[in-house]
């Protein structure tokens, strides 16, 4: 199944590989996904969608095994304040359910932040915007598709 996002990329022409998982409603955290999958959690990106006290939405886009450190994306996104919106909001905000978030084809082009750990990996692995798929593709790829902004924005667990 093609999803907006994969049509997305399609369009821009990105290559990319489609990887399927079976989907626990009651296990959604990234790193299982990344279990599944057979890669390492850190190759494994996770999108957050997070508000901040200037700038409005966002979404931080993190390694499975990584927390997102609140500070350092207010600071990189010109924020003096930035907090992860209530699990209710997201949905509406962007148009995907929870384990299904991704940067391409959201709602709106809300700016993307991408912790800089996606630099070690030529390429990483997101949502391809529904549960039980997600998208292998180059790095820069994604960075070209999203227009993210790189930084230091998280720490490993």
């Amino acid at each position: 199944m093609k999803t907006n996002a994969v049509r997305i990329l399609d369009t821009l022409g990105i290559d990319y590989k489609l990887l399927s998982y079976t989907v626990d409603p009651d296990n959604l955290v990234a790193t299982a996904t990344a279990e599944k999958l057979g890669l390492p959690a850190d190759q494994v990106f996770k999108t957050l969608v997070v508000k901040g006290d200037k700038q409005g939405i966002a979404l931080a886009v993190l390694p499975a095994s990584f927390h997102l450190t609140l500070k350092s994306l207010a600071k990189l996104s010109g924020n003096r304040k930035v907090e992860t919106v209530p699990l209710k909001q997201v949905q509406p905000l962007t148009g995907y359910i929870r384990g299904g978030v991704t940067a391409i084809a959201c709602k709106k082009p809300y700016p993307v932040f991408l912790d800089e750990w996606a630099d070690l990996y030529k390429q990483i692995a997101v949502s391809a915007g529904i549960r039980g798929q997600m998208v292998l593709l180059k790095t820069a790829d994604y960075i070209t598709a999203t227009n993210a902004t790189i930084g230091a924005i998280a720490t490993e667990q």
